[in-house]
């Protein structure tokens, strides 16, 4: 009912460079709670571009899958029902396979290599890759590094890991990450994820920390190891077709707004992971932070199945943006 509510709306967007260069309503869709840096990051985008644009340019904000899951935001951002979304590189590697590359377990050290690679190289080898999709990449935002919780035990080997039956989401780098490490791996809707973990359905599941913040996953986990196993991060989209029926001047703007909330919400995130780890250790949860070495020394089959999923050059290319 949504999509087909969505793709009626289809027809009448039918923008044009003379009316968008005018007043217009860009909608921007995303996956996180009102409370996470990310929705913050969407709201401080949307007052910039309003107030440099001297209110032409109103941005709509629909956070927390409020216009369908990821996958029906993301297609119908590329069909131009929804003008703008913030989906992860496991969703555009739906699109395009070179943004496939980015989830390869263990490829950063830090979120300060991550940026580096991700704003450089990464981007504008993949930018024009993406446009050919339909879709303009305006800047990248943030989500984090991923990492366990369960109900069963601490982890500090990759041994611990061993058995655990864990949910994923349906990325395939983020299951062969897990499944590398002996994990058993099941896909549950994230709606359905706190229920999930409640019944015992799944032993545990892997997220950014602020996700397992915001959600309060805690309520349902004891342990918690800092793993780190796979990055990922939101990436500011816009449809290609309403993106070219702007000015110059106002495509600028957007670009450049984007990237501030996208600085901002790094900022936050980063600022925020160790605060949000002690609350967590302040309610009870137990916390573990294992030696990455012994994790990653685990993930060759992990890292060829990526390559497979991604593409062989695809893959070659992005290594070497790691040297």
């Amino acid at each position: 009912m949504l999509k087909s509510t969505l793709l009626a709306t289809i027809a009448g967007l039918a923008f044009t460079s003379s009316a968008l260069a005018q007043d217009v309503t860009l909608r921007l869709a995303h996956f996180a709670a009102e409370s996470h840096p990310g929705h913050l990051a969407a709201v401080q985008f949307a007052e910039n571009v309003k107030k440099r644009t001297d209110g032409a340019i109103e941005v709509e904000i629909y956070p927390a899958n409020e216009l369908g899951s990821p996958p029906e935001q993301l297609e119908q951002t590329v069909l131009g029902a929804i003008e703008m979304n913030l989906p992860t590189q496991g969703g555009l590697d739906k699109y395009e396979k070179a943004f496939g590359t980015v989830m390869t377990p263990f490829a950063f050290s830090s979120y300060e290599n991550a940026h580096e690679i991700l704003d450089g190289p990464f981007m504008d080898w993949a930018a024009p890759k993406l446009e050919e999709q339909g879709l303009v990449m305006l800047s990248n935002w943030e989500y984090g590094f991923r990492n366990i919780t369960n109900s069963v035990r601490p982890i500090e080997s990759p041994d611990d890991v061993t058995g655990l039956k864990l949910r994923t989401p349906p990325e395939l780098q983020i299951v062969a990450a897990l499944e590398g490490l002996g994990a058993a791996t099941t896909q549950i809707a994230f709606p359905e994820l706190p229920n999930a973990l409640n019944q015992g359905v799944v032993d545990g599941q892997e997220n950014p920390i602020g996700v397992i913040y915001h959600y309060k996953l805690n309520d349902f986990q004891e342990h918690l190891a800092l793993t780190r196993h796979v990055y990922n991060s939101m990436v500011h989209v816009m449809n290609k077709d309403v993106f070219d029926g702007l000015s110059e001047e106002q495509q600028q703007i957007l670009r450049e707004e984007s990237k501030a909330a996208g600085d901002m919400m790094r900022a936050a995130v980063i600022a925020q992971e160790e605060e949000e780890i002690a609350a967590l250790e302040a309610q009870g949860m137990k916390v573990t932070r294992p030696d990455h070495a012994a994790f990653a020394a685990k993930m060759g089959p992990a890292r060829d199945r990526v390559a497979e999923y991604s593409g062989a050059e695809n893959m070659t290319t992005f290594l070497g943006f790691l040297d």
